[in-house]
């Protein structure tokens, strides 16, 4: 009974350790084709928001190599390179700001958020997507 009550709670734990690494990390968007071709089917003008999502990301400091990464993944996603950018929580250090247009990337700031519909794919804006569908 004792081995029993210990080989489960080791299953729990390394189940509660998956689900928190998966929860944790980003996604593998570009593997997911299915996905992929369905937002090109909304028909939409698509920018990268970041790589990681992660708050104040373009804030602080951003490897070049993981920006090349993240454009490619984008690329291998929707079948071209991003030219448009838009920092997570509208948030870019200079320097980030020199390395996304090195990288020719169009910065999109807060008029084009207050202008524009903007659309998070996962619906986690500030405002749900059906807000802006509305409004």
């Amino acid at each position: 009974m004792k081995t029993s009550k210990i080989i489960l709670i080791i299953l729990i734990s390394l189940f509660i350790l998956l689900f928190l690494i998966r929860l944790t990390t980003p996604r593998e968007i570009s593997e997911n084709k299915t996905w992929c071709q369905e937002i090109l089917s909304l028909n939409k003008t698509l920018g990268m928001h970041g790589i990681t999502h992660s708050y104040h990301e373009f804030k602080n400091y951003v490897n070049e190599t993981e920006l090349i990464e993240a454009k490619q993944i984008f690329k291998d996603c929707f079948g071209y390179e991003p030219t448009l950018f838009k920092p997570p929580y509208l948030k870019l250090s200079k320097e980030n700001k020199e390395l996304l247009e090195k990288n020719n990337l169009e910065i999109k700031w807060i008029w084009n958020q207050n202008l524009h519909k903007v659309y998070h794919c996962q619906d986690s804006g500030l405002f749900p997507n059906k807000f802006h569908d509305v409004f």
